[in-house]
């Protein structure tokens, strides 16, 4: 029998004590970079309370899991997604530690609420680590994660509460240089440097502004120092970050970065490797899964509702939204202008507006879930869409 939509989010306001004492919990206990051992055991502990099927250490991390609860045959697969990586040095600064009390709470709402099975659906939810370090999301979907779900929904703290449109495809790169060390006052024709082959390359970045696309980014820096002023350097290191709202855009900004490297060893007559570090994709847009979002955050109550971000920076969610249908609801928690990664968000990370925050975000899923399981029509849309936006967007 349908329920209501107030009845679903009071299933979720009955678990508020223990999702805000667990997102309390993750805060207080800041880990980072794949190591987030407690944060793992505790969010994929409790879904197995719950019922669901839990397998931990997928897709090439040992703190990253998938949960999957079943009811009936068939219907659609609802992916709920969650992060749980602090900052290095910083602590919970991004909020990733109210995601998985969040998604429990939607979860556990949906289940409650659809038992029967005359509306089957799956629930499956990964655990996602490193986001901040290493973009853990693009290495699982390689490794087989995800292709399991027909739609992929996230919560974020924010400012405001909305959703996002479109991302930054980003692929960022390490290239060495490596030349022949020798005294720059004795010897200079002797010695071959990398630092020259550095600077060049830093130039011939500065040359490709003129002719790549308005929406591409380009940004580098030293990465190891090349010594003292008077030996010619052996070796020298740079990040490059390239950018673009388009991956096939991107790939041939790429091409021409790598050819780029390979002239600027040439001319300082060394020799070089490039390492790519990570490979981002755009999001595809869905818009109606946002409309969905919000139409849920609205009836949820959540606060400074504000219109989708048009375009924002690079985020492994991305790969997830190229090849399945995504979306990440942010609510708010913070002033407006606040900026992510700050001490801001460490400061608001206990208030009981974060607790808020892990309840609106859980009935906006809740009940975007709900939708798309008991209105087929909905999830049509969402997919026919998902289609339509890629041949556009790729």
């Amino acid at each position: 029998m349908a329920i209501t939509k107030d009845e679903l989010f009071s299933y979720v306001d009955d678990q508020r004590d223990g999702l805000v004492a667990m997102a309390d919990h993750i805060f207080d206990n800041p880990e980072y970079d794949g190591k987030e051992y407690e944060a793992s055991a505790l969010i994929s502990g409790e879904l197995e309370r719950h019922g669901f099927t839990v397998e931990r250490g997928i897709g090439g991390f040992e703190t990253a899991f998938r949960a999957v609860y079943t009811v009936g045959e068939g219907g659609p697969s609802i992916g709920l997604l969650c992060e749980y990586d602090a900052l290095i040095g910083l602590g919970h600064g991004c909020g990733h530690h109210m995601q998985g009390p969040a998604i429990l709470g939607a979860a556990f709402a949906v289940q409650r609420a659809l038992t029967d099975g005359a509306q089957p659906y799956k629930l499956v939810v990964y655990g996602t680590p490193a986001e901040e370090t290493q973009g853990a999301k693009a290495t699982m979907i390689k490794n087989g994660c995800f292709h399991d779900i027909d739609v992929a929904l996230m919560m974020h703290g924010s400012p405001t509460t909305c959703t996002d449109v479109r991302c930054l495809a980003d692929q960022t790169f390490v290239a060495r240089f490596h030349g022949h060390r020798a005294h720059a006052a004795l010897a200079p024709d002797q010695g071959r440097s990398a630092f020259d082959a550095l600077l060049v390359a830093f130039n011939g970045i500065e040359f490709l502004r003129e002719h790549v696309s308005d929406d591409t980014r380009m940004h580098y820096t030293v990465s190891k120092l090349p010594g003292p002023s008077n030996v010619v350097p052996a070796e020298a290191e740079g990040v490059f970050s390239l950018r673009s709202f388009s991956k096939e855009n991107l790939e041939g900004v790429v091409a021409r970065f790598k050819d780029i490297v390979k002239g600027a060893a040439l001319i300082a007559g060394v020799d070089y490797d490039v390492e790519l570090k990570h490979d981002f994709y755009n999001k595809i847009p869905v818009l109606k899964l946002n409309e969905l979002l919000m139409e849920n955050a609205k009836l949820a109550g959540a606060p400074r509702l504000s219109a989708p971000r048009e375009k924002t920076g690079s985020t492994d969610f991305g790969n997830v939204m190229y090849e399945v249908p995504g979306s990440c609801i942010r609510v708010a928690f913070v002033p407006v202008g606040t900026s992510s990664h700050s001490q801001e968000f460490i400061d608001a990370g206990k208030t009981e507006d974060a607790h808020n925050a892990v309840i609106y975000g859980a009935k906006a899923i809740a009940g975007t879930a709900y939708d798309l399981v008991t209105t087929p029509e909905l999830m049509d849309a969402v997919r026919e869409e998902f289609a339509q936006n890629k041949k556009t967007n790729a």
